[in-house]
């Protein structure tokens, strides 16, 4: 595509009655590393249902690879936050992956053999194929959500959406996931929600501050003003480079 692979202008939206995203513009290119940071109730994650056409606005534009994003959700992966689902449910990571090939030619009593070659392709992308037969239970959060990634990755997106993806992941295991979404942004355009701060990795190549309203940035570096615009509370900034770690409440400074 020639222009923005994600294109929204002019988007409001509201549940019942209460605003949720008031004025919302952005641009999102081919091959960027979007994060998309702000608090808990700002809007973050019903921008990207809007985005994935799960919900309408109440105006505005929504489009996603040129079309409305209904009709290019085949072309999109999603990974979704850790719900804690039954881990002893008896199911293999292969499995797992399996499902996100339904997708691809609707519902099937057998997968095809093209669709195994494709599932130990993305398996071995996201270093899991020597634990295609692990029940998923049996797994660390990191390494469940290299299975639910190589799930969206089954279908071959040009898009690939995820939703809080550390929350149930350690520091090591989170550092190690940022480094394969790296990789995979070589060829796939990424979007990240999180109220994570440490989301802001060096593979980040621009960020959007929500908090009802949208402040995007199109690069990683992320000041004071920036954050406190967008998380609207004291922010204390302990740097890595020129990424900043942590937001403060506003009861930690006093």
């Amino acid at each position: 595509m020639t222009g923005p692979v994600i294109e929204i202008r002019d988007l409001w939206f509201s549940y019942n009655g209460q605003p949720i995203l008031q004025d919302v513009d952005l641009a999102v290119r081919a091959g960027d590393f979007l994060a998309v940071i702000g608090p808990n109730g700002g809007g973050k994650t019903t921008l990207l249902k809007l985005m994935m056409g799960l919900l309408k606005p109440d105006r505005g534009r929504v489009r996603v690879l040129g079309a409305p994003p209904q009709k290019a959700s085949h072309r999109i992966g999603y990974v979704p936050q850790d719900i804690h689902a039954n881990k002893n449910f008896p199911i293999s990571v292969e499995d797992v992956v399996l499902m996100g090939r339904l997708r691809q030619e609707g519902l099937r009593f057998r997968y095809s053999g093209k669709d195994r070659e494709a599932v130990e392709k993305v398996l071995k992308q996201v270093d899991m194929w020597n634990l295609r037969e692990r029940r998923m239970g049996e797994l660390s959060g990191g390494q469940r959500q290299r299975a639910f990634i190589a799930r969206a990755l089954a279908s071959d997106p040009e898009l690939l959406f995820l939703d809080e993806p550390t929350s149930s992941v350690d520091q090591k295991g989170q550092t190690d996931l940022y480094a394969l979404l790296g990789r995979l942004n070589e060829r796939v355009t990424i979007v990240v929600v999180s109220h994570d701060l440490m989301v802001l990795s060096t593979y980040v190549k621009s960020v959007a501050c929500v908090n009802r309203k949208l402040f995007f940035h199109e690069d990683s570096t992320v000041t004071e003003d920036m954050l406190e615009m967008g998380y609207q509370c004291p922010v204390e900034l302990v740097t890595h480079g020129h990424l900043p770690h942590r937001v403060l409440t506003p009861h930690e400074d006093e």
